[in-house]
């Protein structure tokens, strides 16, 4: 596994990319014997979770939450052209609230299902995701089955990517408020006067880096470079819940220049909810792991740890 994980970090190929994210988060086990009957059990076990929690929805307690889940659903670029797919977005986030009554559904977390939903998809036809982040099937799309077992996968993979940042979820969402103090806590000793340009202009890392840890910069960054990303993410460790910090901080410092030239709060803002990255690719995203692994290697793998800094 651990050959895996190494290999998996620099990108896998899309062939592969369905059982190597499923190895690397541990739904699907090593021994290759055992591997259809593991994930047909899984999926049985999804089946019913189903029927048990999904005919709750629109109960007074459960109707709100449902209904901002279709909300969210509808301004989904990637499902504009297939809204038949939906209900499986909406039965795997009802259904992960329900049984996460600790945690709640927040918007955004939407978005988190959508490269599983892409990468297992294309088992079974061929997926492409155009410019503007919206899905293109060609050839015969899933059967009914099929498609059951897409979103089984979906659900167990979500819940699995979930648990590691379960702290952005519950209310005040602490892991998000804890993240984005530990960023402004790197660019002021990496990039000390970016810092003091975006306070002198008052803006504040909440501002703008909620949104990067909460959708993880799915908003940020386009879908075929996230699903890349994703890559090394399953392949680290603590990739979504500390490596994701590090990715945040080396984004944001790749546009220090630019963002030193603006000279005013809402010049500010506009770029920062908007930054440069529609004509990114798989290039792009190599810079920006190495500029994550290096500061990574500076705080986290330093003897005086980034916890350190925080509460300096």
């Amino acid at each position: 596994m651990d050959e895996l994980r190494r290999l998996a970090w620099s990108g896998v190929t899309h062939t592969v990319r369905p059982i190597v994210w499923k190895l690397l988060i541990k739904y699907a086990p090593v021994n290759s014997s055992r591997r259809a009957a593991v994930l047909q059990e899984k999926r049985r076990m999804y089946a019913g979770m189903v029927d048990e929690y999904y005919g709750k929805r629109t109960q007074p307690a459960n109707d709100g939450m449902y209904k901002q889940i279709l909300k969210d659903l509808v301004r989904m670029t990637v499902l504009a052209e297939h809204t038949q797919f939906h209900q499986v977005f909406a039965r795997i986030l009802f259904i992960w609230s329900m049984r996460r009554p600790a945690s709640t559904y927040v918007q955004g977390m939407n978005d988190l299902v959508t490269p599983y939903f892409i990468v297992y998809l294309s088992e079974y036809c061929t997926v492409d995701v155009d410019s503007s982040d919206r899905l293109r099937l060609r050839g015969e799309p899933p059967n009914d089955s099929e498609l059951a077992s897409i979103e089984a996968d979906c659900y167990w993979s979500l819940s699995a990517l979930l648990d590691t940042i379960q702290e952005n979820f519950v209310f005040p969402q602490p892991g998000i408020q804890q993240n984005v103090l530990a960023l402004r806590k790197i660019i002021q000793r990496v990039d000390g006067d970016l810092d003091s340009h975006l306070e002198r202009h008052d803006v504040e890392y909440l501002q703008f880096a909620f949104r990067w840890m909460n959708n993880l910069l799915m908003r940020e960054i386009p879908l075929r470079c996230i699903i890349r990303l994703w890559d090394t993410y399953h392949s680290e460790v603590d990739g979504f819940s500390h490596f994701h910090l590090y990715v945040c901080a080396a984004f944001l410092l790749r546009f220090s220049r630019d963002l030193k030239r603006e000279s005013d709060f809402q010049g500010l803002m506009l770029m920062l909810q908007d930054l440069p990255t529609h004509q990114w690719g798989d290039e792009e995203v190599t810079l920006l792991l190495a500029e994550a692994f290096k500061l990574k290697s500076w705080f986290a793998d330093a003897p005086n740890h980034l916890d350190k800094a925080i509460h300096s």
